[in-house]
């Protein structure tokens, strides 16, 4: 019971921190988890992903990417504590195998299981009444695609469940189950010499989780799930044979309808999203905020990122992550390393909060571990 109370304190603190912001319109959806960042690596670098290089979480970030990857075969296990100052026993975890068929394709398969832990039930008196295990999942499977020396695209398709209702306490929250599509693209250019370095350029964009809305309860009421556009670049400054820097950045933007600002009298929430389909809903996106252009732009979230790599054996990592205040106030720094020991990959990421909100990474270790081995391209 503790552990309910602790989340419904924290949940209402940063609401009522919001809501104390000037016309605060943020955006909601269902099944949130898959938004997550689930790797150190790009965990270490702002949460940017979508235009690095390919590595064994590519699938989270852009799947595009694997058609690059350097090994024949790469296994990823992620482990990413949450609320950590709250529980101990709340994370998400993962884990991806990707094959590259040949010279041009590539395809990969992953699970994602967020776990919310185990939740005692009491009742008034304080009498054990069970105990309640929620959690959510999804399962994937993708395929990438040269089309030209520098670029590739891929396909996801993904299988969502969410299951968030207390049955022993006659909950009206049903499971959630439905599929939804990624579409991604990935360019990196040859090894080209600017002065005194060779240099290489990046870019990449996916438009993840693109599905039908679902509903957690019997009233008709439906929820959008997290459509999300990531846009990004980057370069790598390869300065001799041992030593190369990247620098990233990235552009996120979820393709949902923003809710409308309520009539109530006042002025406060709830606010309400347009009923419209999810197709029309992802194109309504670009131009239904209340507030006009101004508040369009706000919705776009933004992440540096910079990596050091040596040898192609130990790496430092620093990023900066930006959300508006306006849209949910997440602003943080990143710092991590990586290190290599024959075929595996270790990866450590800490995340330093710049916002008055708390955030469910403070004082935090993300963990990745990947393998690679098989024939090399």
């Amino acid at each position: 019971m503790r552990k309910i109370i602790g989340l419904t304190l924290m949940v209402l603190m940063t609401f009522a921190r919001i809501h104390a912001q000037e016309n605060p319109n943020p955006i909601t959806t269902a099944a949130p988890f898959l938004l997550i960042a689930p790797d150190a690596r790009a965990g270490g670098m702002g949460d940017v992903g979508v235009a690095t290089t390919p590595d064994a979480n590519s699938q989270h970030w852009n799947a595009s990417k694997f058609a690059f990857m350097d090994s024949q075969f790469m296994v990823g296990i992620v482990y990413t504590p949450w609320l950590r100052e709250l529980t101990n026993d709340v994370f998400l975890g993962g884990f991806t195998f990707a094959n590259r068929i040949d010279e041009r394709s590539a395809w990969a398969a992953s699970l994602k299981y967020f776990n919310l832990g185990q939740i005692d039930l009491t009742d008034i008196n304080g009498t054990p009444e069970g105990t309640e295990k929620l959690n959510e999942f999804s399962v994937d499977g993708s395929y990438a695609l040269k089309l030209s020396e520098t670029y590739s695209m891929g396909v996801t398709l993904r299988y969502i469940r969410s299951d968030l209702g207390i049955e022993s306490a006659n909950s009206t929250i049903n499971p959630v189950n439905t599929f939804a599509v990624d579409v991604s693209g990935y360019y990196e250019s040859n090894e080209q010499r600017y002065g005194n370095i060779n240099g290489v350029w990046r870019g990449g964009f996916n438009v993840s989780n693109i599905g039908p809305k679902v509903s957690y309860s019997n009233d008709g009421q439906e929820n959008f799930i997290p459509t999300n556009l990531k846009v990004g670049g980057g370069f790598d400054f390869i300065l001799d044979a041992d030593n190369n820097v990247s620098l990233n950045v990235e552009f996120n933007k979820l393709l949902v309808p923003t809710p409308s600002i309520s009539q109530s009298e006042n002025g406060g929430p709830p606010y309400i999203q347009d009923d419209v389909s999810f197709f029309d809903g992802i194109f309504k996106s670009f131009n239904d905020a209340p507030g006009g252009f101004s508040e369009e732009i706000k919705e776009v979230t933004w992440g540096l990122g910079a990596e050091y790599m040596y040898d192609n054996s130990f790496a430092l990592r620093a990023g900066y992550f930006n959300e508006s205040d306006l849209k949910g106030a997440r602003k943080y720094f990143t710092i991590g390393t990586g290190f290599k020991f024959k075929s595996s990959k270790l990866d450590i990421s800490y995340l330093f909060n710049a916002s008055e909100i708390k955030n469910p990474l403070e004082n935090t270790l993300r963990f990745s571990l990947s393998f690679d081995f098989g024939n090399s391209y």
